[in-house]
């Protein structure tokens, strides 16, 4: 297909991809997940929203990730913690809020079969500030909700994120490093 390309387009295409491949671009849909952490359980708390938890599970399984169910996999990916909060962040000239910031935040953690951490519970934050209208009261709260949407997808990328550094070499490390540790409590 590059042969039909012009000369001069060639270096330019070729440039561009390698710019691509360079910056950690990746197709929607694959995965920064490595094979080292599948086959993968989740494992969402009572209180955390099931549309976060389907969001994140559809995100790892369009990756290609395998998930099983607790019993059958190698790593467990631990949910809960799920916070939603709502502040005016800046006020009219009528004392009535302008501005809102929406917070989403979750507690999430990876474990062996074995119950061996590999990520201590760990904090997730995403926000968004967006403008209130009181003459537009239904249409703001549409944009709200579809934000609140946009924020669960986010963080549900973020948790994907903190798999990626999960290689067999790292694994590994973390258990030998809490192999020891049980070993000989007094090491630090």
């Amino acid at each position: 297909m590059l042969n039909s390309v012009p000369a001069l387009i060639k270096p330019g295409l070729l440039a561009l991809l390698a710019a691509l491949a360079g910056c950690g671009f990746q197709l929607r849909g694959s995965s920064p997940v490595p094979a080292a952490v599948q086959p993968l359980a989740v494992e969402c708390s009572r209180s955390m929203p099931g549309e976060f938890c389907q969001s994140l599970r559809e995100q790892l399984e369009l990756g290609g990730v395998e998930l099983k169910g607790t019993r059958e996999a190698d790593y467990i990916l631990r949910l809960s913690g799920y916070r939603q909060d709502r502040r005016a962040s800046a006020i009219t000239a009528q004392a009535a809020a302008a501005e809102y910031i929406l917070r989403h935040t979750v507690t999430m953690e990876l474990v062996t079969a074995q119950q061996i951490p590999l990520l201590a519970p760990t904090d997730l934050n995403t926000s968004e500030t967006y403008r209130y209208d009181e003459t537009n009261v239904l249409a703001k709260q549409r944009e709200e909700e579809e934000l609140r949407r946009q924020l669960g997808d986010r963080l549900a990328q973020q948790v994907i994120f903190r798999l990626a550094p999960m290689t067999e070499q790292r694994i590994q490390a973390l258990v030998d490093e809490h192999s020891n540790t049980e070993k000989d409590p007094e090491t630090p």
